[in-house]
């Protein structure tokens, strides 16, 4: 699926993440922001990839900003950035969940 506009989710908040998705043209871009990237950086790219994998999203800019956020939350908040992104939010895929 090809993203149709630029859309966020997600707080600066403590234990929380912003995911940020704009439409790219040369596969998954990432820049991550982290306090723990060298300890979950690639952890943390690779649930946000899944997720867009998950709904066939393959050219994508993502900004991703952590703020010590767990796995779930991470996932969920790339979810909610993607259903956004592709303009399915009345939609759902719960096979994604």
């Amino acid at each position: 699926m090809e993203i149709k506009k630029t859309a966020i989710a997600g707080t600066l908040e403590s234990s929380d993440v912003q995911i940020m998705l704009s439409q790219g043209t040369d596969g998954i871009q990432f820049d991550l922001e982290s306090d723990v990237e060298k300890q979950y950086g690639k952890a943390i790219k690779a649930t946000v990839a899944d997720v867009l994998k998950a709904y066939g999203v393959e050219n994508a800019n993502v900004k991703i900003v952590d703020k010590g956020a767990l796995d779930m939350v991470i996932k969920a908040r790339a979810i909610a950035a993607t259903q956004r992104a592709l303009d399915i939010v009345d939609e759902p895929m719960w096979e994604v969940l």
